[in-house]
């Protein structure tokens, strides 16, 4: 009943997800694809604008390609992104990450694209229509329906002001960072003081661009007070936006525009590609906008009924362009324990807590690994640099990394204490001399990948693509955790080991 006491109309799915953007799109169509039936519910009306334009291979080559949906991403025109170049750490002369083992020599899925998110989403929400899910826009979320056993549904609001109920097996909260209902599932967010910063960003029409090959990477600057990126969205069109730490945050609510120019006039590598270049007009990037609190995640990912993916889950610093692979991966993995679920296969306390191991696993090596990028970086003179040292890494940051991982939980004294900081220190170690190695590289080995920091970040995203591009890992998966699960051959399933 509705508070005027009226009855409130009701449909019955398998799965209701919540949020139509990469993250609920992607969990949408998975769970269509084996047959079930998904509502999707998505509070705005497509194509709208997000943040977020960089993307990974493991997205483009292993996500789109499982979805369906690789050939109209590569039609749709996005600029080519072969890797990163960054004016970061030591050495005063920009550098490349290169996403192909040799520099030399890119192997076919060894790029990615800068795509406008509001193409990009949507190419991605229509092909959840064709497969079958029942998408409707314009469509708020109210509430979650519960009871002491499990979620059994959400409550939600039409485009005319309607009241509904959808019944479900299982609800996906993929309503992003401002989502109303996260709460449901491990109380309030854990927000990391290491990467607590601020950012204020826009475009511009047009700027210069880097070398070839080089020209569709996104170009990462440190200066004084934090860093910027760089993004060639289109030949008019440049993504660019300033981090900073809080202590940044009153000049910018004051003026976000004056401060957004003069952090980028506070950065000859990234001013001067813009010289001459007006600020773009068309909407919706006619606007300068600010985000705040760019980490986070939450105590748990998943209850009886619920299940949290993309940014309703958690969110690492956006320097690796590691939002949107975080946000279809979680859902794919979320996706397979749904599936075998709904097929009855496995048991679902046990489908859930290798969604939420893998899911953690997969956060928890971006957060390390950012740690010890940030580290790369030399700046005695500067707060925000001396602030993300990894000697700075306080013990309460370490506890809440270590829950995040499981390491408590799976009582591994590695992960904790000074042994946590050691590996930090390690990591961060190995990365620089890696870096360090750069300028000398013959260009047959990549010795960014010769890192093993670097090498685990990426070694889901190869699996991945490997899954996309061969219809499976090049070798036999393997649990990643004592009695852990493995992907079934299409990437939409969880099934033992060896089946």
């Amino acid at each position: 009943m509705n508070p005027l006491g009226e009855r409130t109309a009701s449909e019955e799915f398998d799965v209701v997800v919540v949020g139509g953007g990469p993250a609920g799109a992607t969990a949408a169509t998975a769970v269509a694809l084996r047959g079930h039936r998904v509502l999707l519910l998505e509070q705005e009306t497509f194509p709208r604008y997000q943040i977020g334009e960089s993307l990974l291979p493991s997205t483009v080559h292993g996500v789109c390609r499982i979805l369906g949906v690789e050939d109209e991403v590569a039609r749709a025109g996005f600029k080519p992104k072969r890797g990163g170049t960054f004016r970061w750490g030591r050495n005063p002369d920009p550098w490349q990450f290169s996403f192909a083992l040799s520099p030399r020599l890119a192997d076919p899925t060894s790029y990615a694209y800068q795509v406008e998110r509001s193409r990009f989403d949507a190419i991605l929400l229509d092909n959840a229509r064709r497969v079958g899910v029942d998408v409707r826009e314009g469509c708020r979320v109210t509430g979650v329906l519960a009871d002491e056993e499990r979620v059994r549904g959400v409550g939600w609001a039409g485009p005319g002001g309607e009241v509904r109920e959808a019944r479900s097996r299982h609800v996906v909260d993929a309503s992003g960072n401002g989502s109303r209902i996260h709460s449901e599932v491990g109380g309030r967010r854990t927000y990391s003081d290491f990467f607590r910063n601020l950012a204020v960003f826009g475009y511009f029409a047009g700027g210069a661009r880097l070398p070839r090959p080089n020209d569709g990477n996104i170009f990462c600057v440190a200066f004084d007070e934090g860093w910027l990126w760089y993004i060639p969205l289109r030949d008019d069109l440049t993504s660019v936006g300033a981090v900073v730490s809080r202590e940044n945050a009153a000049e910018i609510q004051r003026d976000p525009e004056t401060a957004w120019r003069r952090m980028i006039d506070a950065c000859p590598e990234v001013r001067d590609l813009l010289h001459g270049v007006p600020r773009a007009t068309e909407a919706p990037y006619d606007r300068v906008r600010v985000r705040r609190d760019w980490s986070y995640w939450k105590s748990r990912l998943w209850r009886p009924g619920m299940v949290l993916v993309g940014d309703a889950a958690c969110f690492v610093d956006p320097v690796l362009s590691s939002g949107v692979h975080l946000a279809t991966y979680g859902a794919l993995l979320a996706a397979r324990s749904l599936n075998s679920a709904l097929d009855g296969t496995l048991p679902e306390d046990r489908l859930f807590e290798e969604f939420e191991a893998r899911y953690r696993h997969e956060y928890g090596l971006f957060h390390e690994f950012l740690v010890a990028f940030y580290d790369l970086h030399q700046d005695e003179r500067s707060y925000f640099w001396q602030a993300r040292k990894v000697t700075h890494v306080g013990s309460t940051e370490l506890e809440a990394f270590v829950d995040l991982v499981g390491g408590l939980a799976s009582g591994d004294p590695s992960l904790g204490g000074p042994a946590a900081g050691s590996r930090l220190a390690a990591a961060s170690s190995g990365l620089d001399e890696a870096v360090g190695r750069l300028p000398d590289s013959d260009g047959l080995r990549n010795p960014l990948f010769e890192s093993a920091t670097v090498r685990q970040v990426f070694q889901e995203g190869a699996v991945l693509q490997e899954r996309g591009v061969f219809g499976g890992p090049l070798e036999n998966e393997s649990p990643v955790r004592p009695g852990g699960l493995v992907a079934s051959e299409d990437g939409l399933t969880w099934e033992e080991p060896g089946q």
